[in-house]
């Protein structure tokens, strides 16, 4: 059974949905991804070498600024209030992994403020590792939980 899209309207134009008549409900979700390097960059996370300073806090700020912003950048997207984000990079032997939890209380979820959270934090991460290594690669970028909403809860298998 297919579902009408509902960023269409009748006329097959998009358009942003309204959520006016939804009631906030308290909402979050969860996305991981990772950026590749080579092990001397690795090392050089590590022992806090990198040219361009703090890495991991650079992109952290780099994270928590997106969520805010993500409907400036996704044309569909709700402006809603991003609550809490947290946004956590650790250095791993071959990259560094980067996960987000945003939450909300509001009338759409938070998925996509998750997903802009990693990927800018991933996109700076990559811009201050690029002098040090050309092939440093954004990997892998997924929703790994999302809690509230009319769809429930939802966590990776």
């Amino acid at each position: 059974m297919s579902q009408p899209f509902t960023h269409l309207d009748a006329s097959g134009h998009a358009r942003m949905v309204d959520v006016t008549e939804k009631v906030p409900t308290v909402r979050s979700a969860t996305v991981r991804g990772r950026v590749a390097c080579a092990p001397a960059v690795v090392a050089a996370l590590r022992d806090g070498s990198v040219p361009k300073g703090d890495v991991l806090a650079v992109a952290r700020i780099a994270g928590i600024q997106a969520a805010k912003k993500t409907p400036e950048l996704l044309p569909l997207a709700h402006v809603i209030g991003v609550h809490g984000a947290v946004v956590d990079l650790a250095v791993e032997d071959d990259g560094v992994e980067i996960s987000a939890t945003v939450r909300t209380a509001d009338r759409t979820g938070v998925e996509m403020e998750a997903f802009t959270a990693v990927s800018v934090a991933a996109l700076t991460v990559v811009d201050m590792l690029k002098g040090l290594d050309k092939s440093v690669a954004v990997e892998r970028i997924e929703l790994i939980a999302k809690t509230g909403g009319k769809s429930g809860d939802w966590h990776r298998p």
